[in-house]
């Protein structure tokens, strides 16, 4: 029984950080219809500004994890220059085609530039471990790093919904998302809210970075491409452009995970979720709580 809460236990710690991931495509394909793979390379981002931030915050008598704003920040602004340099020029004169290739080179210009700068390079990188207590209750081992994922995760996907619902920035994002004509004919910046869809899915990156870091202690270049994947792979899962979509899928994704690696092997794990993935789709292509939507003729 302690093997099976554990293995929950584990899985909706990494679901937890990949529904993260997950919000920020979601959000981005809801409002452009853009898959954006260099999306986990913003995790990158935050992981290398972590990495240089935490003593930085901790020299100052600040506690190690405040390290995130900072990350936020330079994500978000990272996030916003991709838009502004790459995205929406070719958003104005490319197709969907063009668009996506454009994200594949992204991804790609953001890894070898980061391994281009001195201070960083090719060779992984080990940050100031956070949250390294582990609590044992009944033969489950609970780290802090563990709980603070879950519960900040928790709460940063519901503020994220009540944002989206309620604020008249959220109202906006909504309605270009349902119909980017009309948007601009009720007088909505359309470029601006697409900014900042970016600026928020970037910025859940870098949170998302400090959790995962927090329960894996290295950083390298390369490490957004796999999380990214996984990321994806959730938000198709869910429903890509639902918000709870993304959530549910990245907590199956998560928890079959663990699962594989505790009963079965490691080596199997991501065969598991891509099976899940196939069995879903060929039963609801739109993804578990994806809305089936007749193409336009």
């Amino acid at each position: 029984m302690s093997t099976f809460i554990q293995f929950i236990i584990t899985g909706l710690r990494l679901g937890s950080v990949y529904a993260l991931i997950a919000l920020g495509y979601t959000m981005v394909y809801g409002i452009i219809k853009l898959i954006n793979f260099a999306h986990g390379d913003f995790i990158m981002v935050g992981g290398y500004t972590l990495y240089f931030v935490i003593p930085i915050m901790m020299a100052l008598g600040l506690p190690g994890w405040t390290a995130v704003i900072f990350a936020i920040v330079v994500c978000a602004c990272v996030g916003m220059l991709v838009e502004l340099l790459a995205y929406r020029p070719v958003r104005k004169r490319g197709t969907n085609l063009t668009a996506l290739i454009t994200a594949i080179a992204m991804s790609f210009v953001l890894e070898n530039l980061a391994q281009a700068i001195p201070a960083i390079g090719p060779d992984p990188r080990i940050p100031y471990i956070l949250f390294s207590k582990t609590f044992s209750i009944g033969g489950v081992s609970i780290s802090e790093a563990t709980i603070i994922t879950v519960v900040v995760s928790a709460m940063i996907m519901i503020v994220l919904y009540l944002f989206t619902q309620k604020t008249r920035i959220g109202r906006a994002m909504r309605c270009v998302a349902e119909d980017k004509e009309a948007a601009i004919v009720m007088g909505i910046n359309v470029n601006r809210i697409i900014i900042t869809t970016f600026a928020i899915g970037a910025g859940l990156a870098a949170v998302a970075s400090l959790m995962y870091i927090s329960q894996y202690p290295k950083v390298i270049t390369t490490m957004g491409a796999t999380l990214g994947i996984y990321a994806f792979v959730a938000a198709v899962l869910g429903g890509i452009g639902s918000l709870p979509g993304a959530v549910l899928g990245g907590l199956i994704i998560g928890i079959v995970q663990s699962g594989a690696n505790t009963y079965i092997s490691s080596s199997m794990s991501d065969t598991f979720v891509y099976l899940i993935l196939i069995i879903v789709l060929l039963i609801k292509p739109a993804g578990i709580l994806g809305k089936n939507v007749g193409e336009k003729v």
